[in-house]
């Protein structure tokens, strides 16, 4: 690609104290111009954009950058996994925003090398999408505010643990009585997480959960699926079958499996690791792939609330 010239200029009066400023590393001239136009509806000038090759080569030369926008489009996997690498690296030691925009087929590339709190992964956005993703990558860079809609999952995050951790707590005060102690458990009250051990020693088969699944899905045969849309619970209810089953799941599978557009499934993703119910596990045969598991306490979690509902003689749904 031809590198792009500057869009803003340090030189121009103002410059600096214009607002958050982005590199944009791009290998397709119309992902990079709709990359710059997104920045100009966010407020955030693009100093510049390069093509993967100049960004392989050495990205740690730019100085006072607040954002990194990389668009994926036409980048070979090996240069995305390298550059993906070194963007990454130096957003961490200068606390910078990542915006990656990917194809399907590059989602387990990015989540390789991106699933930290300032990086965002979106799949074939549109303006709107990108705009906001800008919006949010700049007002964490400057440390003011995260973007509401990341705000707005998080607390629905929270209302699904606090809600799991109700019905779990109420159906173990029923299996054991309503005048017993209670009884330790894995809980996490930084998240509003628990899992109450009531569910010990009842047996969880995965396909059992693969019905619960099954079910969920075949309600979008007969209503629309928005009405229904409930990623981190579909997510959670994947991996634990797949940890039932000692299986792996890619990011882009569990993206699959979330039945929302792949950006917001990402977002949801990006919330559930931060929240410590997920993990990343790499694949030690291929470096630029990663896989997502629960985390030891996701996974005790959801065998908990599965043991506490069967032992009621109630569904999971």
């Amino acid at each position: 690609m031809a590198r792009l010239t500057m869009v803003h200029d340090e030189a121009v009066p103002g410059y600096a104290a214009s607002g958050p400023t982005a590199l944009v590393i791009a290998d397709s001239e119309t992902a990079a111009a709709e990359a710059i136009a997104a920045l100009e509806l966010a407020g955030c000038p693009a100093r510049r954009a390069i093509d993967f090759a100049e960004a392989a080569a050495d990205i740690s030369n730019y100085d006072g950058l607040d954002l990194i926008l990389v668009e994926a489009v036409a980048a070979s996997d090996d240069l995305l996994d390298l550059v993906l690498a070194r963007a990454d690296t130096i957003a961490r030691e200068r606390a910078l925003g990542i915006v990656a925009t990917v194809l399907p087929e590059q989602i387990d590339i990015a989540a390789a090398q991106l699933l930290g709190p300032r990086a965002q992964i979106l799949c074939n956005p549109g303006t709107a999408e990108r705009v906001s993703a800008i919006a949010a990558a700049k007002w964490q860079a400057r440390g003011v505010m995260d973007d509401v809609n990341r705000e707005s999952e998080s607390a629905r995050l929270r209302r699904l643990s606090e809600e799991v951790a109700r019905i779990a707590e109420t159906l173990a005060r029923l299996t054991r009585g309503d005048d017993a102690e209670p009884r330790a458990g894995v809980r996490d009250r930084g998240v509003g997480y628990r899992g109450p051990d009531s569910g010990a020693g009842v047996e969880i088969a995965a396909a059992e959960i693969r019905a619960v699944i099954r079910a969920r899905r075949m309600r979008a045969q007969f209503f629309a699926d928005e009405l229904f849309a409930d990623p981190a619970w579909d997510m959670l209810l994947d991996l634990f079958a797949a940890g039932l089953e000692r299986r792996q799941v890619s990011v882009s599978s569990l993206c699959i499996a979330a039945a929302v557009p792949p950006t917001t499934a990402l977002r949801w993703i990006g919330t559930l690791h931060e929240a410590g119910l997920f993990e990343r596990q790499a694949d030690p045969a291929d470096r630029r792939r990663a896989y997502i598991g629960l985390s030891a306490r996701g996974f005790e979690g959801m065998r908990s609330y599965a043991g506490a509902v069967k032992r009621a003689g109630l569904h999971l749904v």
